[in-house]
């Protein structure tokens, strides 16, 4: 470890020194000591490097939320490791493509997907050995069998920047991409977290979002970083979780509608006590939110921005302070709203959501041009669009251009790239770039375009112009002149619109 660096077992040594015999996890009947779960991370992290897992290996695990999971994300983070955690609502055929996508050394199966798993095992060549987390069938070993009794595990040494979990995100090409995100990422979302709600070692967390994404990753984690403890629901379920929010007196909660309306139902329906509340975030309708601050007068909603490539929130705030908007930036990201120049826009108007600092992840794995062209001049380009106000609050707009994508014979033409390169030609004043269906390539790139004020251009000279600076298979094969271009109410150019007037050949 760095002279001035941290990673997730410095943490979980503290908690284990300051809050030993605290509670860490509460899981069903059990209950584990932040003493405890470090003894259990140590016992595993040992156990996985027995089994070949070093630096850099990944571990896959498809289950749904238990100890087994908090613990193997531990014992991962020991072993400066990769945590490949999968959607247990993907079909099969899903699971193979994250699988083979990532070649994990070893897989974690629950009960419920050993079978879908064993079925799958001859698709999955890079996989060396199969635990299973109860009641395992062939091939799975115990997960137990390598949490070894005795032995400290191997002094490795950690690098925080490097790689260590990756979250599969949609695809803008039909295949999910895996976004990894290091050590130092969930460092730096939790402390600001931490800050945010002033988290501590008094805290209780519902953790009833699933493990595998980032929101209810980071929001555990987050708790764990102030010495809280976290209720893990395998799955949720809004009875189970308002008679645990009544029991264990959670303060904080994370979610994403309709969970909150539920929970509320549910507490209404069995007269569970939800007063211990202080603090939920998540994503949910004005009305929710209201009804949830009047049933708990001494807690506030909070709203935010983030995707899993930023590892959380980069911008954050009580909801009650502008309803409707997502916050103001964190104190860990720098965030702007740009055009299609990257070239910072002014309050009220409409671009796409740019951001860098410590909490952008590492890139996609074994993606490069993805990476590249998301991680273009310095800033990581989330695809989203947004507006801020006078106030500095972030207005969420939809998705932009760069979520879209053209495959002309099965390749990968990325809209914003083209458009890029057409507005470098000193006749084009405004361009819009879509695909349209292609009888050869099955889609081909067109070109909507208008022209400046005095000049002209042919459509050849200017397919000519951008083959000259990106690869040919990324010029367009149609290009259309128009006076002008249907715009929005705020201003910007309407692409709906356009597609709709210029989605043909």
């Amino acid at each position: 470890m760095g002279l001035r660096t941290i990673g997730i077992p410095d943490v979980l040594r503290r908690n284990a020194k300051l809050f030993a015999e605290r509670p860490a996890f509460l899981c069903g009947d059990e209950r584990v000591s932040h003493g405890d779960y470090l003894r259990r991370v140590e016992r595993l992290a040992a156990g996985l490097a027995a089994a070949g897992i070093g630096a850099g290996d990944r571990v896959a695990i498809l289950s749904r939320n238990n100890l087994e999971f908090v613990t193997l994300y531990g014992a991962v983070a020991w072993l400066n490791a990769i945590l490949l955690p999968i959607n247990w609502r993907l079909t099969a055929e899903e699971i193979s493509y994250v699988l083979n996508d990532g070649s994990p050394k070893l897989v974690f199966a629950d009960a419920e997907d050993q079978p879908r798993l064993a079925a799958l095992r001859s698709s999955l060549p890079s996989t060396a050995s199969f635990y299973g987390i109860g009641g395992e069938i062939e091939p799975f070993r115990s997960f137990g069998s390598l949490s070894t009794p005795a032995g400290a595990p191997p002094e490795v040494e950690i690098d925080p920047e490097a790689g260590y979990v990756i979250i599969h995100t949609a695809a803008v090409d039909g295949k999910p991409r895996g976004a990894l995100l290091s050590q130092a990422n969930l460092l730096a979302a939790a402390q600001q977290q931490v800050s945010y709600w002033g988290l501590n070692e008094q805290d209780v967390g519902l953790v009833g979002l699933p493990l595998f994404h980032i929101a209810g990753l980071g929001f555990a984690f987050a708790v764990t970083f102030g010495g809280g403890a976290s209720v893990i629901q395998s799955r949720f379920d809004a009875e189970t979780a308002a008679r645990q929010v009544a029991a264990a007196k959670v303060t904080v909660f994370s979610e994403f509608a309709p969970m909150l309306a539920q929970l509320l139902d549910k507490a209404s329906e069995v007269g569970a006590d939800l007063g211990s509340l202080r603090a939920v975030t998540g994503l949910d309708s004005a009305e929710t939110i209201a009804r949830f601050e009047a049933a708990c007068p001494k807690a506030r909603f909070w709203a935010g921005y983030g995707q899993t490539e930023t590892s959380g929130f980069v911008t954050f705030g009580p909801w009650r302070e502008r309803p409707g908007a997502a916050g103001r930036p964190t104190p860990s990201a720098v965030v702007t709203v740009a055009d299609e120049r990257d070239e910072p826009l002014a309050a009220g108007q409409v671009g796409e959501i740019l951001v860098r600092g410590p909490l952008v992840f590492r890139g996609y794995w074994g993606r490069q041009t993805d990476t590249e062209f998301t991680l273009r001049e310095g800033w990581h380009h989330t695809g989203d669009l947004g507006r801020f106000d006078e106030d500095g609050y972030l207005w969420y707009a939809g998705r932009s251009p760069a979520k879209e994508l053209i495959k002309p014979g099965g390749e990968n033409v990325y809209p914003v790239e083209v458009e890029k390169v057409i507005r470098e030609h000193e006749a084009i004043a405004e361009v819009v770039v879509l695909g349209v269906p292609d009888a050869q390539w099955g889609e081909a790139v067109k070109a909507v375009c208008v022209c400046r004020r005095g000049c002209a251009i042919s459509a050849q000279d200017l397919i000519d112009f951008v083959g000259s600076r990106i690869a040919r298979y990324k010029k367009p094969k149609h290009v259309v002149f128009v006076e002008t271009l249907p715009k929005t109410a705020q201003g910007s150019i309407d692409r709906a619109a356009v597609k709709q007037q210029h989605g043909s050949a």
